[in-house]
């Protein structure tokens, strides 16, 4: 069990504020500014979302960006994706962030202000999906260095746009705009960027509003089969995501 006091400052890369309802806003970004994306951060949201799910005062979650991107950029930093121990690391994060999402027994609510490109898998595992008309949908870093999309990526979208749609989504690194992706049943709601939290949290009072117990086994009940598949799957991606990873080392290292 966790209490807001004691972590609410612990996440460089997460800006947390709770309401006295119990609604806890996950800002995320780096130093400031729209969220670039490394091995540090990859690390980070293991504990981050522990924390939060651990937390009996969070009635309901929003999840968001900071600036004009939720999820854009990525830099190699902290991650070692070709070597065993590296990507063992890689390996046991990447299964404990989704789980420890999935965790988090309360209402989520993404509020997604801007683009993403990488780790979307993380809005698909929100209840409620508010997206800024200039959000756009991509999975383009896995192809970018040359190794499988199997972080959970591989899982959620077939799962959530039809399994051909989530297929050609990942083969094609296709930008899906934010019409597309609620014709898709991706996003529920486009609200523009200024009103985009106003309606977060709108949603997310009314949430609190339930009595507590109803508002956690919602959630529950709601996202067991997301459970099922990503504990059926999440392994099995990352390790062949890491022998992807291992071709494209060897192929650098014969250069």
């Amino acid at each position: 069990m966790s209490r807001f006091d004691t972590y609410k400052n612990s996440f460089p890369h997460a800006r947390l504020t709770r309401s006295a309802s119990g609604v806890l806003e996950i800002a995320l970004h780096s130093e400031g500014g729209p969220l670039i994306f490394d091995g540090h951060a990859h690390e980070e949201f293991v504990d981050l979302f522990h924390a939060v799910g651990s937390d009996p005062e969070n009635r309901v979650v929003i999840l968001t960006g900071t600036g004009q991107a939720f999820m854009e950029e990525i830099r190699p930093d902290g991650f070692d994706f070709f070597t065993p121990t590296g990507y063992d690391k890689i390996y046991r994060e990447g299964k404990k962030v989704l789980m420890n999402l999935l965790d988090i027994e309360v209402p989520v609510i993404a509020a997604v202000n801007g683009p993403v490109r990488l780790h979307s898998e993380c809005i698909l595992l929100s209840d409620i999906v508010l997206a800024a008309p200039h959000t756009v949908f991509q999975d383009k870093p896995h192809f970018d260095f040359g190794i499988v999309p199997g972080d959970g990526v591989n899982l959620l979208w077939p799962e959530v746009a039809g399994s051909i749609r989530g297929r050609q989504f990942l083969l094609t690194r296709k930008e899906l705009g934010a019409e597309e992706a609620k014709d898709w049943g991706v996003v529920n709601e486009i609200v523009p960027a200024d009103t985009l939290l106003d309606r977060a949290h709108e949603l997310a009072e009314q949430l609190a509003a339930l009595p507590p117990l109803t508002a956690r086994y919602t959630r529950i009940a709601l996202t067991q089969r997301l459970r099922r598949i990503v504990d059926e799957g999440a392994g099995y991606g990352l390790a062949l995501e890491g022998i992807s990873a291992a071709e494209v080392a060897r192929q650098m290292a014969a250069q």
